[in-house]
């Protein structure tokens, strides 16, 4: 298990284990965290998971797709930390990993 921080767009922490092999947005909607929706189920064919990461992990993560890089321009407040939850995997290496949801999804 690794954890994994989800902080909400009012500050709210939430601290999750999540297993190693399971993606960040599984994860979230699993522990009902507010902000991810997930409603594609993961396929990255929406943007309702989009999260920003912390700056000290978003060289650890493996570069984005195509299609998330598309779908991420469908979101109201893309920046340069934004990623969608659904193709990120939890891995050792991301223990620890800091993720800020959106004010919104949609």
């Amino acid at each position: 298990m690794i954890k994994v921080t989800y902080i909400e767009d009012n500050g709210t922490s939430r601290d999750i284990d999540v297993e190693e092999g399971t993606n960040l947005m599984d994860a979230a909607v699993d522990n009902l965290v507010p902000g991810i929706d997930g409603d594609c189920g993961g396929v990255s064919a929406c943007a309702t998971c989009h999260v920003h990461v912390d700056a000290a992990w978003q060289d650890k993560l493996e570069p984005m797709n195509e299609t998330e890089d598309s779908m991420l321009d469908l979101t109201d407040s893309r920046d340069d930390s934004s990623r969608l939850a659904c193709q990120i995997t939890a891995t050792a290496a991301l223990d620890g990993l800091v993720l800020r949801t959106p004010t919104g999804q949609h």
